[in-house]
């Protein structure tokens, strides 16, 4: 007996010895990789200086950077209805229970399994046995199992909420970039209905002439043409106009119906009487960058590369703890009249009590394989999570240089209307002079339109590109 319990000592001091020489490590706690990015690598991340210091573009909420009343009560509505973004909020709620569940592990588990009998031997009197016990089982956390289960699981969680913010964003600047469409196209139509009037006079004026045999037929002809396609410019636009709409309505999760906007020019965003060049958007005060380790610290799809390295780390830890033993805890507590071979009532207590160890010797290579895989997968993720930097970087070099073009040609296309208008007024009175042919007319009205609709587009995409901007930077996530 006594060569039992020394034997069963050593074996007991030999297993702690195990795990403090063999488990170190195992309880390490997550820590974002330092020398994945070098200092000089995020210094140039953006590829630019201009904007750069201060405070970034980024840190204004989305209420700050969009001004439009009506545009804050779509984007409000938008987030409180979408099916998707309801979808990742119960996803939240999953990983929130999941999380709950490991923290969990570590109490034991209690089940109680009531047992009755009813025995006869030869149609003899029938015997009544009964087991009431009260189960209990728990697992020993020695080498770190459900602490990095448990640990993973957060990073599960974290992960969900930033694919939850990541979604919240993409919403917020899909909806501004629809309204500002509307805007454009609204803006869009009221030019080309102007021009339909104008065109129209001049048609009316072409036919006068040609009914005074001043000019020829073929004149009315391409009058007639030009102004039809100025008609079939304004059907495509109002068809454009119910088109976003539907888009709109499609993220309300709602059916058709006409989106309430302001004119053009009437919020913040597109124009500001006290910027410099009048367009808020097009200001480098506006639209400073700030540095590059705040967007590491902002944008969603980053943090949520890193939260997938920590998930990686834990279930890698939790692999390796898979090599070493598990100890588990058994007892029961209860009532019973069944006391070995007799029955006896009423039932007594009964106590049982049962500690086991198991060691994987061979499990046909599953163990060793999952290790390896969480270690490759842990690999990839950090190669994974560099790269989403660098395209996060190359997205913000790419905004700001659309931001910087749109800028450059909003005094062009200006000045090009203005010019254009003066070529036309002047040739249509040279017209009416009998010092002008309809051609002339015809290449002043058509430019003067183009250059219009150039210039509302340009005004759109430097809404666009400052949008692309503040969400590159990680904006919105406020």
């Amino acid at each position: 007996m006594m060569l039992k319990r020394q034997l069963f000592k050593s074996f007991v001091v030999a297993t702690v010895m195990g795990a403090t020489l063999t488990g170190c490590g195992l309880y390490d706690k997550y820590e974002t990789p330092t020398n994945l990015l070098q200092g000089s690598e995020t210094d140039t991340l953006f590829g630019v200086d201009e904007g750069t210091g201060g405070t970034s573009l980024a840190n204004l909420s989305w209420r700050e950077f969009f001004t439009d009343p009506l545009l804050q009560q779509l984007i409000d509505q938008v987030l409180e209805r979408n099916t998707d973004l309801n979808s990742v909020r119960i996803a939240v709620e999953k990983s929130e229970a999941a999380l709950k569940a490991a923290k969990l592990a570590y109490l034991p588990s209690l089940y109680l399994s009531p047992q009755g009998t009813l025995s006869s031997f030869d149609f003899g009197p029938v015997s009544k046995t009964y087991n009431i016990p009260l189960q209990m089982s728990m697992d020993i956390d020695v080498f770190g199992s459900i602490t990095n289960k448990k640990r993973a699981a957060n990073a599960v969680l974290l992960q969900t909420k930033v694919r939850e913010e990541a979604l919240r964003a993409n919403l917020i600047s899909t909806v501004a970039q629809q309204y500002y469409m509307l805007q454009l196209l609204d803006r869009q139509l009221e030019i080309l209905t102007a021009t339909d009037s104008l065109w129209n006079a001049s048609l009316e004026t072409e036919k006068t002439l040609w009914e005074n045999g001043k000019i020829f037929s073929t004149a009315v002809n391409q009058m007639e043409s030009s102004y039809l396609s100025v008609k079939t410019q304004i059907v495509d636009t109002q068809r454009s106009i119910r088109s976003v709409e539907n888009a709109i309505c499609r993220l309300l999760a709602e059916t058709p119906r006409h989106i309430e906007r302001n004119a053009w020019g009437s919020s913040a965003l597109p124009d500001d009487p006290d910027s410099p060049t009048g367009q808020r958007m097009f200001d480098s005060e506006f639209i400073k960058i700030g540095v590059p380790a705040t967007m590491l610290e902002l944008r969603p799809d980053i943090r949520l590369a890193n939260h997938a390295m920590e998930e990686a780390f834990y279930n890698t830890k939790d692999a390796r703890a898979a090599f070493f033993p598990t100890i588990t805890l058994q007892g029961a507590a209860g009532w019973t009249n069944s006391g070995g071979g007799m029955v006896v009532n009423p039932g007594k207590i009964l106590l049982n009590a049962v500690a086991s160890l198991t060691q994987p010797i061979f499990a046909r290579g599953r163990i060793k394989a999952n290790y390896k895989i969480s270690q490759l997968t842990e690999e990839d993720l950090k190669r994974k999570y560099v790269q989403t930097v660098i395209d996060a970087g190359n997205q913000v070099n790419e905004a700001l240089a659309d931001c910087q073009a749109a800028r450059e040609k909003h005094s062009y296309y200006h000045r090009q209307v203005e010019v254009l208008r003066e070529a036309y007024n002047g040739t249509h009175e040279l017209m009416d002079n009998g010092k002008s042919n309809y051609l002339e007319v015809l290449t002043a009205q058509e430019s003067l339109l183009s250059a219009q609709l150039s210039e509302a587009m340009n005004m759109y995409n430097g809404a666009q590109a400052v949008i692309a901007l503040y969400i590159a930077l990680g904006g919105a996530t406020k």
